[in-house]
This record gives C-alpha cells, sequence and structure tokens, in this order.
C-alpha cells in the first residue's frame, strides 16, 4: 500500500475527518453553554472527561448515518492515528499551567494544543485543509489569549464554530473525492 492509497484509505473510512471534528465542535459548544452560564469548573470538567470519548462518539456517529467504510488493519497509518490521537492529552498539564496562572487561559491554551494536534492530520488525510484548521486555531488561541481574555468562555465557543465548519469542509472535500472514484491523494 502506498502512501497516497493509505490516505486515501483514512479520508474515506474517517470522511476527511467529519464525524470527529463534528462530535468534538458539539463537545466544545457545549462546554461552551456551561462556561457561559454554568461554573467554570464543569465546563472544564465537560471538555476534559468528553474528549476522552471523541473517538467511540466519532465511530458511533459515522454508523449512525451509515457510513461503514474502515481502515484495513494493514494501513501503515493506523500507527500514525494512534500516536497523534495521544499528543492532546499528553499536553494538557501546558493547558492546566496556563489556566492555573489565569482561568480564563483555559480555552485558549487548549485552543492552540488543540490546532497543534491537528497539523499531523495534513500528513495523515493527506488534506491541506488542516494546515488552516491548525492555523485558525492557533491564531484564534493566540488573539483570544491576549485580547479576549478578560472573559471565559470566547475560546470555547469560537473553536466550536471553527471545528463545525472544518468538519462540513472534509466532508465535502471527501464527498466529492468518492463521488468521483478513488485518486491518488491531495498531497
Amino acid at each position: 500500500m502506498t502512501i497516497a492509497e493509505a490516505q486515501q484509505e483514512i479520508r474515506a473510512a474517517y470522511l476527511g475527518g467529519f464525524a470527529g471534528q463534528l462530535v468534538s465542535g458539539l463537545l466544545w459548544l457545549g462546554s461552551a453553554a456551561l462556561a457561559s452560564w454554568g461554573p467554570a469548573r464543569w465546563a472544564i470538567l465537560l471538555l476534559v472527561a468528553g474528549g476522552f470519548f471523541i473517538f467511540p462518539a466519532t465511530l458511533l456517529t459515522l454508523r449512525l448515518i451509515g457510513h461503514r467504510v474502515r481502515a484495513s488493519r494493514a494501513n501503515p497509518l493506523n500507527a500514525l492515528a494512534m500516536q497523534v490521537a495521544f499528543v492532546l492529552p499528553l499536553s494538557l498539564p501546558l493547558v492546566f499551567a496556563a489556566a492555573l496562572h489565569k482561568l480564563n487561559w483555559f480555552y485558549p491554551a487548549f485552543m492552540i494544543v488543540l490546532g497543534a494536534h491537528y497539523l499531523p492530520f495534513t500528513f495523515l488525510y493527506g488534506m491541506r485543509m488542516f494546515i488552516a484548521l491548525c492555523g485558525a486555531l492557533v491564531g484564534a488561541g493566540v488573539l483570544v489569549g491576549l485580547y479576549g481574555s478578560d472573559a471565559f468562555s470566547p475560546g470555547a465557543w469560537i473553536t466550536g464554530g471553527i471545528l463545525l465548519l472544518f468538519a462540513a469542509i472534509g466532508r465535502i472535500q471527501v464527498g466529492k473525492e468518492l463521488a468521483s472514484g478513488p485518486t491518488s491523494g491531495e498531497s
């Protein structure tokens, strides 16, 4: 299996990241709602604890929409996918350190870490849109941290919106590819 074939299989199996970003975006919006109208502690807990269930919820979402394509066990990118998945939880101590210094930096710090987590998806999926997703999250995280940290929830609302937007972009890109048949990828 070539790299391009492996990337195409990953794109097809996960619909260009659609379901994962949809689930993640909804989780961020739920956390944003709690951050806006409830205690910050519960908003943080929802995002962190809920984050551990993103992959199972992604698989469930794919099944619920009738998507049955799976990546084969022989796909050499499966190991990269697992490694990329662990980047985020291993980065949480940095997010918590920022929040301990200033609670309103929780979401901006998480946005930056989340954006950096998405950069390797560019190779994993063979989709350049993940460069833009990384840039949007990191850039927004920096801006919210520098200029919007007088309130707790804006970063969560922004992140939820960005993730939903890119879920749609990924779904559209892969939908076109699947409709036209297998290709050699974008990278």
